[in-house]
């Protein structure tokens, strides 16, 4: 066995917020041991935020034609931590019409990572609104 390095985490994946510890072997790259999960489900967030850490993508984009002029948007499931940055830039560039329905699908597979970005809310025409409200 090589030098241990301890890692800490907060977990999330549940309301406890348990403080995690994740112990590597960096010669083997390796996780040793993981220490402070109360749940099932913060050892499995400690070893994936450790290994491949992920994360949901929501923002907004810009939208034509309706009442306001961004559409709030995510990723329809988590992407890699260090795509994020990429994904938002990518989606700064990315502009819709209205109608748009919550659910549709804005951006299909961004950036070949096999995750869509859905939009998050109803977005009606700016017209149909004004008869709406006539």
């Amino acid at each position: 066995m090589g030098q241990i390095v301890t890692v800490r985490y907060l977990c999330i994946g549940c309301p406890l917020g348990c403080r995690l510890e994740v112990d590597e072997d960096l010669e083997e790259h390796a996780i040793v041991e993981v220490r402070g999960f109360s749940c099932r489900r913060g050892k499995e967030y400690a070893i994936q935020e450790h290994t491949a850490p992920q994360r949901m993508v929501t923002t907004t984009v810009a939208i034509d034609n309706a009442r306001w002029p961004r559409l709030p948007v995510r990723t329809s499931k988590p992407v890699p931590k260090e795509k994020v940055l990429d994904i938002c830039r990518t989606l700064r560039t990315v502009r819709v019409c209205a109608p748009v329905a919550s659910g549709d699908i804005i951006v299909r597979n961004i950036l070949n990572i096999g995750a869509d970005v859905i939009a998050t809310r109803d977005m009606a025409q700016r017209d149909s609104l004004q008869n709406m409200e006539a």
